[in-house]
C-alpha cells in the first residue's frame, strides 16, 4: 500500500466531509429531521477520527475526539444544540481544516502557534459537555453484567410483542474509538430493553487477552414502536465493526432457530439465553429445533428459502422478498463500487491529447478534400465522428455541478451577516447546473464578492425593511440555469436596490462620464464596476474603498464571460454573470474576411443570411426587426476591397442580438481553444487562437466584446464587458 497516495485520499476525503459537516450545521434548524442532521454532523467527526488514527495523526485525533465526544451527547439528547453551540462547533470545522490543510503542506504534527486556539476550543467543547451533565446525571446508566447471566427487567407483556437484537462486535471496535455500551445506551432512546444477555465466550485466557480490542457480545430482548431501519440505525457508525441481526415483534419461532444456527456459540446455552430474555417460550423452541434437527444447515439462500417454506414455517411471500432486498443490496454495492477517484492532472492532459487529436484530424480531412480520394475521405469522416465523441466523452469527465461552490456561501453568509448584524438567509437554486472544473475554481471568488456586496450594500438593516414593509430577514438568491451553451449564475438580494441618480452622479464626479452623455439604466448599473468606483458613505472590513467590484468583472472576463446587473430601488438588485461551459475545446464556425479566418462559439450563432442593406448603413431589416451591424473589415481594419458578395451572421447573447458582415462562411469546425499571449491581453473583440488543419492561426472572436461595439444603437444594450 502506498502511504502517500493513501495520505492524499484522507485529506481529499476530511475536506469534503468537513464541507458536509458544516453544511449540515449551518441547516440543522431547517432540516425536516433533526436527528438525521445530527447524526450526519457525528458521522462526519466520527470518520476523520478514525481515519487519522491510522496515519498516527494523534494531534487531529485527540481534537476530534472531543468533537465527538459532544456530538454523542447531542446525539443521545442529554445536551442540546443550540446556537452558540452551533458557532463553536463551525469554529472547530475551521480548525480542523487548518490542520489538515497542514497535513496537505507536509506537517505531520502539531503546529505550535495554533494549539492554544485548539486548546480554548477544547475546554469550550467541554464545557458545553459538563453543563449539561446534572441533567444527564438524573438518567440512570444502563447495567450491563459481566455474568453471562441474563438480567430479566419486566415481563408485563406478553414475550413474542419484543424486538430481539444480536450483536456481536468485532475486535478493533475499541481500537477505531467507538463504545459498545454507548450504543446501547442510544438504543435505550427509542425503547426499553427488556432483556440483555452479556456474552463473554470468545474471551480468550487472561495472559493472552488484549485490553485493546473487544470480546463481547450481546442478546437483547428490545420493547420499542420503532421500525427495523431506526433500530438498525442506532448501530450505523459501528456497522463494518460488527453484525447484528434484528428479528421484529411476533416472529416465527424459526428464524430464532436459524439465529441460534448462524452465532458462534453453543445452541443449546443461546437457546436457554433467548428463552430467558423473553424472546421465545421454551416450549416453542424445543419443538422448531426438533423439526428442523434434520435440515441443511449450510444451503444457499434460495434452497435455505425452500426449506422454510416446506416447513410451514416461513410464508413464500417473505422469502421472495428477502431475496429481493439481498439483490437490491448487492446492486447498490455493486453500483458504489463504480466511482473512482482520478486526479485533475490527468484529466488536464487527456483534453490537451484530444485537443491534438482534433487538430490531426481536420488536417487529416483536409488532406484528403486535397486529393480528392473517396475512401479516404469516408474514413475522416468516422474519423472526425468518433473524435466528437471522444471530446463529448472527455469534458463530460471534467463537469462538475455548481452546487459544491453555493453550498460554501451557506457559511460565508451565516458568518458576515453576524458581523453585520443583520438577519440574512441564503437560498441555492439550480445547483445540479454543470459547467468545466476550471471554471468552477476560477468563478468562486468573484461570487464571493458579489454575496458580501450584496449582504453589506443590498441588504438593510432590519428596522429599515420593517420600515418599508419588509421582512426583517433579508435573502440572497443564488440561481444557476444553462442558456445558449452558456451556463448563467444570478446573484439577487431583495435589499434597497441602487440608486441611479447617486452612482450617475458620483460617475461624473470621479469624470468617469460626460455629464452631457445620456445613458440607459443598464449603463448606469454597470458603472459599480469601474476600477475605485464606490458609493459607500463609510469604509468597513466589507467595502467602502472602491476596490473590488472592477477586479470581478476583470477576473469574468479572463474566463470568456460577462457581468451585467438589474435593479429596482426599493426591491434589490440582480448581478448577472454568464460564462462558458468549458474553455478548453467548442464547436465553432468558421468566417472569413480576405485572407483572415475568424472563429465564432457556434452556440451563439442563430443564423446566416445574404448580405442586404443601403450603403453607408450600419443596420438591416431581419423580418421586420432592426439588426444592427458589426462590419469585421473596419473592426480590425482589415486591408482590401469588400466581396461582392458578403453575408450576415446573426449572433445572439443573452437578450442582444447583431449581425457580423464577412466575406465568406466556411462551415463548422472543432475549436480547440488556445490562449492568447500576454502581450495581446488589451486586443478587444477577441478571446483566444485555436490552428486549423492547414497550420494555421484562426482568432477566436469575442462574442460579448462584439456585442458592446453595437449598444446605444438604438436596440437593447448589450452586457458589459
Amino acid at each position: 500500500m502506498n502511504l502517500d497516495e493513501a495520505l492524499q485520499t484522507f485529506i481529499a476525503e476530511s475536506r469534503e466531509l468537513l464541507e458536509e459537516m458544516e453544511n449540515a450545521l449551518l441547516n440543522v434548524d431547517l432540516a425536516g429531521d433533526q436527528g438525521e442532521a445530527i447524526n450526519a454532523i457525528f458521522r462526519a467527526a466520527h470518520t476523520i477520527k478514525g481515519s487519522a488514527g491510522l496515519f498516527s495523526l494523534d494531534h487531529i485525533v485527540a481534537f476530534t475526539h472531543v468533537v465527538e465526544s459532544l456530538l454523542d451527547k447531542v446525539r443521545d439528547g442529554s445536551v442540546t444544540l443550540n446556537d452558540e453551540m452551533v458557532v463553536l462547533l463551525l469554529s472547530c470545522c475551521d480548525y480542523l481544516s487548518g490542520m489538515i490543510n497542514a497535513l496537505a503542506a507536509g506537517r505531520h504534527e502539531q503546529d505550535p502557534d495554533t494549539a492554544p486556539e485548539g486548546e480554548m476550543l477544547q475546554q469550550q467543547l467541554r464545557r458545553h459537555m459538563d453543563g449539561d451533565a446534572a441533567a444527564g446525571a438524573a438518567a440512570a446508566p444502563l447495567a450491563v453484567q459481566a455474568d453471562p447471566g441474563v438480567e430479566r427487567i419486566d415481563q408485563q407483556r406478553g414475550d413474542s410483542d419484543y424486538w430481539h437484537i444480536s450483536l456481536r462486535f468485532g475486535r478493533g471496535v475499541l481500537q477505531n474509538g467507538m463504545d459498545p455500551i454507548a450504543f446501547l445506551r442510544y438504543l435505550g432512546k427509542l425503547g426499553r430493553i427488556v432483556g440483555i444477555a452479556t456474552l463473554p465466550d470468545a474471551l480468550p485466557p487472561a495472559d493472552e487477552m488484549d485490553a485493546e480490542l473487544c470480546y463481547l457480545g450481546f442478546e437483547i430482548a428490545f420493547d420499542s414502536t420503532a421500525d427495523r431501519e431506526a433500530i438498525a440505525g442506532v448501530f450505523e457508525f459501528v456497522q463494518d465493526d460488527c453484525e447484528i441481526r434484528i428479528i421484529p415483534p411476533n416472529s416465527k419461532v424459526s428464524e430464532y432457530v436459524n439465529l441460534i444456527r448462524s452465532l458462534p456459540e453453543r445452541a443449546a446455552r443461546l437457546g436457554e439465553i433467548l428463552v430467558r430474555c423473553g424472546s421465545v417460550t421454551a416450549h416453542e423452541l424445543e419443538e422448531a429445533l426438533q423439526q428442523q434437527s434434520g435440515k441443511q444447515q449450510d444451503a444457499p439462500p434460495q434452497q435455505l428459502g425452500s426449506i422454510l417454506v416446506d416447513a410451514g414455517n416461513v410464508p413464500p411471500v417473505v422469502v421472495e422478498a428477502a431475496l429481493a432486498k439481498q439483490k437490491q443490496v448487492s446492486e447498490q454495492k455493486a453500483q458504489e463500487s463504480r466511482s473512482i477517484r482520478v486526479d485533475s492532472d490527468k484529466l488536464d492532459r487527456l483534453i490537451d491529447l484530444v485537443g491534438e487529436l482534433i487538430i490531426a484530424g481536420a488536417r487529416a480531412n483536409m488532406i484528403g478534400q486535397h486529393l480528392r480520394n473517396t475512401e479516404l475521405l469516408e474514413c475522416t469522416s468516422t474519423l472526425t465522428s468518433l473524435v466528437e465523441d471522444v471530446r463529448d466523452a472527455a469534458l463530460e469527465l471534467r463537469m462538475v455541478k455548481i452546487g459544491a461552490t453555493f453550498n460554501r456561501f451557506q457559511r460565508v453568509v451565516h458568518d458576515v451577516a453576524r458581523e453585520l448584524g443583520k438577519d440574512i438567509g441564503l437560498i441555492v437554486d439550480g445547483e445540479d447546473s454543470e459547467l468545466d472544473k476550471t471554471v468552477v475554481e476560477k468563478i468562486g471568488d468573484p461570487l464571493m464578492h458579489l454575496v458580501r456586496n450584496a449582504m453589506d450594500h443590498g441588504i438593510e438593516p432590519a428596522e429599515v425593511r420593517i420600515a418599508a414593509g419588509k421582512p426583517a430577514k433579508g435573502m440572497i438568491k443564488l440561481n444557476a440555469f444553462h442558456e445558449s451553451g452558456s451556463i448563467v449564475i444570478e446573484v439577487s438580494d431583495d435589499g434597497g436596490g441602487l440608486r441611479k441618480e447617486k452612482i450617475l452622479a458620483k460617475a461624473i464626479e470621479r469624470g468617469l462620464v460626460d455629464p452631457e452623455r445620456k445613458l440607459t439604466d443598464s449603463e448606469i448599473y454597470n458603472l459599480i464596476f469601474e476600477a475605485g468606483f464606490s458609493t459607500a458613505e463609510k469604509i468597513t472590513n466589507l467595502s467602502g474603498r472602491g476596490v473590488g467590484m472592477d477586479v470581478v468583472k476583470r477576473n469574468i472576463q479572463a474566463l470568456r464571460g460577462s457581468v451585467d446587473v438589474g435593479s429596482k430601488e426599493g426591491q434589490g438588485t440582480t448581478v448577472t454573470v454568464r460564462l462558458p461551459l468549458t474553455l478548453a475545446i467548442i464547436d465553432g464556425f468558421l468566417v472569413q474576411v480576405a485572407s483572415s479566418v475568424f472563429v465564432i462559439p457556434l452556440d451563439m450563432i442563430e443564423e446566416c443570411i445574404e448580405y442586404a442593406t443601403e450603403p453607408g448603413q450600419d443596420y438591416t431589416n431581419l423580418r421586420g426587426q432592426v439588426l444592427p451591424l458589426v462590419r469585421l473589415r473596419q473592426l480590425f481594419r482589415i486591408g482590401g476591397a469588400a466581396a461582392r458578395r458578403e453575408s450576415i451572421v446573426v449572433l445572439k447573447f443573452g437578450n442582444v442580438r447583431a449581425g457580423l458582415v464577412v466575406d465568406t462562411l466556411l462551415g463548422e469546425f472543432q475549436t480547440v481553444i488556445k490562449p492568447l499571449s500576454p502581450m495581446f491581453s488589451e486586443v478587444k473583440c477577441i478571446s483566444g487562437s485555436t490552428i486549423l488543419g492547414s497550420g494555421e492561426v484562426a482568432l477566436i472572436l469575442d462574442v460579448a466584446a462584439l456585442m458592446h461595439t453595437v449598444a446605444g444603437k438604438g436596440v437593447a444594450p448589450a452586457m458589459a464587458v
